[in-house]
């Protein structure tokens, strides 16, 4: 039996599975003789070309293979759509007054800024003897921005957390502010006017003698609402997933993200959406995506979304490809194609319906492009304020990341499941698509708590200048 894998039959290299005493298990080793400057293909594609000679048998990675991107690669549109055929199914979720449906009764304390980061910690801390009835959670999502912000950046902030705020997740929603900050309640509530307002509470610290007692009684009335919600049968089309990998390794583009591209469509299929972020790691797949688009419109949406991302990289003075990273590498990932290629297969093989601006919400149903970077938590975040009730997030290497909502963290390799079974929800290495899909409506049912689900962190794409 062979001690590596070849992922597809146009491949020159494969992907070593069993140790080897002069190659690292992920790694590449070439099936032929590689001339210099001759491309290397893995997936069925190029993800660069070799630096210099390879003989069949030999280690390729950063000493012989390097990008073949260019920077200045003109794109087109050709449309390779594959149909999803449909399906019925339902989980046990909490039907909100907008009709959306939430996987959890979650109640949110949103500062408005870092400055009372403090204040609302205390709150959640105190708030934990009050829960009761159907209540998960009460918890605070602290963050160090919110005030010195100009411009894109600020507006970007309000965006974020009126968003996160209207997560189906949440039950009920508490805003608390300083008082004096650029990041003004009043700015939050303008942003939330168009939407039912029941579930809301806001205040600013400075305007109440004590902010934390005034807070908690909020809480209190909240937690009292709360406990009488009851899980009811909904339709899997109001099913919204994120899609997110980090800490990759070479197993990841094999196993992990081409067994949640498959829950992707089957999710999709059943009328729900999903939503592929992390724009810098589509950079050297980005037209394989682009031929998914649904039409010209989405098309232009998405080309147009990955030039911007581009030319924000141009314009700090740094390099479009600075990628992958050290931890991608020592996995067995070379260059910025190769991690792209691997990447995008978490997108299943459904269209493309609709491309979102950072802080944008999800309103069509299918596969969804959100702008924002490849960063963990951010694009975490990103994915909870576009809707996602759960995010599947992938991982070669292992993180303790969580977000908002309940994240189902995805081994690549069985190694990772078994050292690190406090952080890992599912090994993908048994490549069970039934197995990942029945876990996914465990978390929606509320049978199944994600390992680090009691962990809330958030954070924001920052872009500009700070005061």
């Amino acid at each position: 039996m062979s001690n590596y894998y070849q992922i597809n039959e146009l491949d020159n290299c494969a992907v070593i599975i069993e140790p080897n005493n002069k190659i690292k298990l992920g790694h590449k080793i070439a099936l032929k003789d590689i001339h210099k400057g001759e491309y290397i293909y893995k997936y069925g594609h190029i993800i660069g070309k070799a630096s210099q000679d390879i003989k069949k048998g030999e280690w390729i990675h950063t000493h012989n293979l390097i990008s073949h991107l260019d920077e200045n690669i003109e794109f087109e549109y050709n449309p390779t759509i594959c149909d999803t055929p449909k399906a019925k199914a339902t989980f046990q979720g909490y039907k909100r007054e907008n009709g959306r449906a939430g996987v959890r009764n979650d109640i949110y304390i949103i500062p408005t800024v870092g400055c009372v980061n403090n204040v609302v910690k205390e709150i959640e801390k105190k708030a934990q003897s009050f829960i009761k009835g159907s209540v998960d959670s009460v918890f605070a999502l602290t963050h160090q921005f919110g005030c010195s912000q100009l411009g894109e950046d600020q507006e970007n902030i309000a965006r974020l957390l009126s968003s996160i705020a209207l997560n189906p997740n949440a039950s009920f929603v508490l805003f608390v502010g300083l008082g004096c900050e650029n990041n003004s309640i009043n700015k939050i509530i303008k942003i939330l006017a168009q939407y039912n307002r029941n579930n809301f509470a806001f205040y600013n610290c400075q305007d109440v003698d004590d902010e934390i007692e005034y807070g908690l009684n909020i809480i209190k009335s909240f937690i009292d609402k709360a406990a009488k919600l009851k899980r009811q049968e909904i339709d899997c089309s109001e099913l919204c997933i994120g899609l997110k990998c980090g800490g990759s390794d070479a197993f990841s583009g094999i196993t992990a993200n081409p067994l949640v591209g498959k829950v992707s469509d089957r999710i999709i299929a059943l009328g729900g959406s999903t939503i592929l972020t992390e724009i810098p790691e589509m950079f050297g797949a980005e037209q394989l995506l682009m031929n998914r688009c649904k039409n010209q419109k989405i098309y232009e949406k998405y080309s147009g979304l990955i030039e911007n991302f581009k030319k924000y990289y141009l314009d700090f003075g740094y390099p479009i490809y600075e990628n992958p990273s050290p931890g991608n590498k020592e996995g067995g990932i070379t260059t910025l194609e190769e991690k792209s290629l691997g990447c995008i297969t978490k997108g299943g093989t459904s269209p493309i319906v609709d491309v979102l601006d950072y802080g944008d919400i999800v309103t069509t149903n299918g596969l969804n492009i959100l702008d924002g970077p490849g960063n963990d938590l951010i694009a975490s975040t990103s994915l909870a304020a576009a809707g996602s009730q759960i995010i599947l997030f992938t991982t070669g290497r292992g993180t303790p990341l969580s977000t908002i909502v309940p994240t189902i963290k995805i081994a690549s390799n069985s190694n990772l499941f078994n050292r690190k079974k406090n952080w890992i929800d599912f090994d993908a290495s048994s490549l069970n698509e039934q197995a990942l899909f029945d876990l996914v409506l465990d978390v929606a049912n509320g049978k199944y708590k994600t390992k680090q689900e009691d962990n809330h962190e958030m954070a924001f794409f920052k872009k500009g200048v700070t005061l």
